[in-house]
């Protein structure tokens, strides 16, 4: 319940802080911020998708493997 609470805190300050006619008014900087970060964490991703790929092709072959042993057996 408590977690509950404080995401609606956390989420209402958001928005709160990007209003444009907000006392805040921090639209601009995290319009900047996203946009300097998109790049990083696409980089991110395709660098997780690489290794998760190699993971996949890995296990294939070894499945492969044992399934020709088991079909020798």
């Amino acid at each position: 319940m408590v977690s509950i609470i404080l995401g609606l805190v956390f989420i209402a300050f958001t928005v709160f802080a990007v209003l444009p006619m907000g006392p805040l008014a921090w639209g601009a900087e995290v319009i900047a911020f996203l946009k300097g970060g998109a790049p990083v964490l696409a980089a991110l991703i395709g660098l997780i998708c690489l290794f998760i790929g190699a993971a996949d092709i890995k296990d294939k072959k070894e499945a492969k493997k044992e399934d020709a042993a088991k079909n020798e057996q």
